[in-house]
């Protein structure tokens, strides 16, 4: 069974605790980590099935898990690239986030945010999301580029409504640009993933026995890691601005106009900081769900009342 699937079912962890592992596994060096390193890990893991995924007595063990489950990917076992593994997620989207919540007077100074967001989101969504159906290389590509259009122009259109059409109510002007950016990601996340709720995902018995490809476990996968998105982006675009409106009203800010943009960007920073593991724990990596919601012909095959699929990031 692959290491990081052996991982993740083995170790039924609660919300807390999976907080504290992806704390762990977001660390920036698993960035940079080499590929020697990462391949002695997977072979320390590989050679020691029985290896326990809460023994705190072995850290090499441990640092091999850490490795293993912040590089490789589940389904099928190859390497992440650096700039798409979940570490990288904060550092490429934060600047993205921040300037697209930045107040401007022409639609030319939206674009390269929001076109750089959708871009970078989309390829994360589909190196992270679930590889284990058939899919030829050139349709992940005509399927990503049609995803960065569509969601770059969702993402444009509200706000060009909102230049032509000035918003007089505050509540509806400051939570716009969190609710588009919200919506934006949960959008780009079923689009870009849309050929495993058409295609079936891989599901399999608690010993990583594939039972099949159902549909639903695709869709409920794709909902899953949405939703998470709408929490982590929403989270993240809608305090800094809450932030802000109160900011406006010191006597700092009087003195020194300046310093919001400080503050703005500090403030997003700190947020999705401490959002992407919360957004990320919310689900399970690898998700459980009842035979008796899926697909007829799996449940013929198997006896188990429970299987597993990977839910992706």
């Amino acid at each position: 069974m692959e290491p990081n699937v052996r991982y993740w079912i083995a170790g039924r962890q609660s919300f807390i605790q999976r907080v504290l592992q992806w704390t762990e596994l977001l660390d920036p060096t698993n960035l940079v980590v080499s590929i020697e390193k990462i391949e002695k890990s997977r072979q320390l893991l590989l050679t020691n099935e029985d290896a326990s995924v809460h023994d705190l007595e072995d850290q090499r063990i441990q640092e091999a898990w850490k490795r293993s489950l912040s590089t490789v990917h589940p389904d099928n076992s190859k390497l992440i690239p650096g700039p798409f593994r979940p570490a990288a997620l904060l550092p490429f989207t934060a600047p993205m986030v921040f300037l697209s919540l930045v107040s401007v007077k022409s639609l030319k100074s939206m674009i390269l945010p929001q076109f750089s967001f959708c871009t970078y989101s989309t390829a994360f969504n589909i190196i992270n999301g679930n590889a284990s159906y058939n899919r030829r290389p050139y349709e992940s590509i005509l399927l990503g580029t049609g995803v960065i259009a569509s969601t770059t122009f969702f993402a444009l259109f509200p706000r060009l409504l909102e230049m032509k059409f000035a918003l007089k109510n505050i509540l509806i002007r400051k939570s716009l640009p969190a609710i588009i950016l919200a919506q934006v990601s949960a959008v780009n996340v079923v689009a870009s993933r849309s050929f495993e709720p058409m295609r079936g995902i891989e599901v399999m018995d608690k010993e990583g026995n594939v039972i099949g490809y159902s549909r639903r476990a695709g869709t409920k996968a794709v909902k899953d890691t949405a939703t998470s998105r709408v929490v982590l982006f929403g989270t993240s675009a809608l305090i800094p601005e809450v932030f802000s409106y109160f900011y406006k009203r010191t006597q700092l800010f009087l003195r020194y106009p300046w310093s919001l943009w400080t503050l703005k960007l500090s403030c997003t920073v700190l947020v999705m900081g401490l959002m992407v593991p919360v957004s990320f724990s919310i689900f399970p990596q690898i998700g459980r769900i009842q035979c008796s919601k899926l697909e007829k012909e799996i449940q013929s095959a198997t006896e188990e009342s429970e299987l597993f699929y990977n839910r992706g990031v």
